[in-house]
């Protein structure tokens, strides 16, 4: 189970619009190239992220709940 913060290699990244509200499902990979998908909120991700990047992911109960740079 994953707890904490964790370098992650983002895949992918798909805004989309919801009442009003940009929210994205992104797509990243463990450093063990596990791959994960969340859909989080623009407070829960860093300003035009981009595929190939390295971020910190924040993980509660295996779920990323937030993206940051380093």
């Amino acid at each position: 189970m994953l707890f904490g913060d964790h370098e992650v290699l983002v895949l992918g990244v798909t805004p989309f619009h919801l009442h009003g509200v940009t929210y994205s499902d992104v797509v990243v990979a463990l450093p063990d190239r596990t791959v994960l998908q969340a859909r989080l909120g623009p407070e829960s991700v860093p300003d035009g992220l981009l595929p190939g990047e390295r971020v910190t992911a924040m993980f509660a109960a295996n779920m990323v709940v937030q993206l940051r740079r380093p």
